[in-house]
């Protein structure tokens, strides 16, 4: 079995490290079903106990693709799985996003389709995917707070929110996670969000440690992207920001050698050292990735490791936002 963490000081155990379901279903071009669900039941036997997803991958086909993984996995394993479930999100036929809705009758919509979707009776970790410029989070987390004590969802989390949304947020309900995007390039939370998280007891699942492959040691200078992959129009993999965030790829492939593993290991690693209080999630879609990120449960980083990992990689050197701007405006914890 793998280690746990704690979400919080209210939330569930879960296994150190989690995994994001998201390119199974949508955003990184086409996917093999087939080796989803083998991944997902090799995840399960391999002791990974949370499974993130949004209600918005792929219009819901992420959701019915963990259903379908999780009715297929042995009892034993099936049992021990907690699903962490995002919503709110608006979409278009064509694959648009039109914006946020967490109006609590919205709330209380979106709850009972990926309950129908995923087919069980109740969500573990529930939360918006962005805050609703137009309704108050007090309002919002009110409603999920409804559907804890209805039964309908576990515990509450949040995502991509400020420090003081994250108060404000927890002076309605208990919180469990705050889910946000936390790498070796992507470091914006440790100035204020991070320690208010611990300071309100909030635990942290942090996705994109790998940076959307960016940062994994797999991507190329030269890598033609699928037809609507997002990366294509992310800004870190345009252009000469692409070459120099490679660069610093370079660098970090030197210390992950000095060390015997991967470049993704010790990404991975690197983040699963900055506190027990954050469960990294990997975004693994084969068999063959999730054994790599696995394997970074196995790294121990030393003082001296972390030492040349920041000296490889400072704090915001990576260039590019993370996000294109009209996504970066949506993000609350960018304001």
């Amino acid at each position: 079995m793998l280690p746990t963490r704690t979400l919080g000081t209210t939330g569930p155990a879960v296994s150190a490290l989690g995994l994001g379901c998201m390119g199974m279903s949508a955003l990184y071009g086409d996917a093999d079903r087939a080796e989803s669900i083998a991944t997902i039941h090799a995840a399960l036997e391999a002791g990974v106990t949370l499974l993130d997803t949004g209600d918005f991958y792929g219009m819901g086909h992420n959701e019915l693709l963990i259903a379908e993984a999780l009715r297929t996995a042995p009892a034993g394993r099936r049992e021990q799985a907690l699903t962490s479930v995002k919503f709110g999100a608006l979409r278009t036929v064509e694959g648009g996003f039109t914006g946020y809705d967490g109006r609590p009758a919205a709330v209380r919509n979106f709850a009972a389709y990926s309950l129908q979707r995923l087919g069980t009776d109740h969500i573990d970790v529930y939360r918006i995917a962005r805050v609703d410029p137009d309704v108050p989070i007090e309002e919002t987390v009110g409603a999920i707070a409804e559907l804890v004590e209805a039964g309908h969802v576990r515990h509450i989390g949040l995502s991509e929110v400020g420090a003081d949304t994250l108060r404000r947020a927890a002076a309605v309900a208990p919180i469990a996670d705050l889910q946000i995007e936390y790498s070796l390039i992507s470091r914006g939370i440790e100035e204020k969000i991070l320690p208010t998280a611990r300071e309100l007891g909030i635990g942290v699942t942090a996705y994109g440690v790998l940076s959307r492959g960016l940062i994994s040691g797999h991507f190329t200078r030269d890598r033609a992207l699928a037809p609507g992959d997002f990366r294509g129009m992310s800004p870190r993999f345009q252009g000469e920001n692409l070459h120099r965030n490679l660069d610093l790829v370079d660098r970090l492939r030197a210390v992950a050698d000095g060390k015997g593993v991967s470049v993704a290991q010790t990404a991975i690693a690197w983040a699963l050292a900055q506190g027990d209080d954050i469960v990294p999630l990997v975004g693994a879609r084969t068999r063959a990735r999730l054994a790599e990120a696995l394997g970074a449960l196995d790294v121990t980083l030393d003082a001296a490791d972390l030492a040349a990992i920041e000296e490889a990689v400072p704090a915001g050197a990576a260039a590019g936002a993370r996000y294109p701007a009209a996504q970066m405006a949506h993000l609350d914890s960018e304001h």
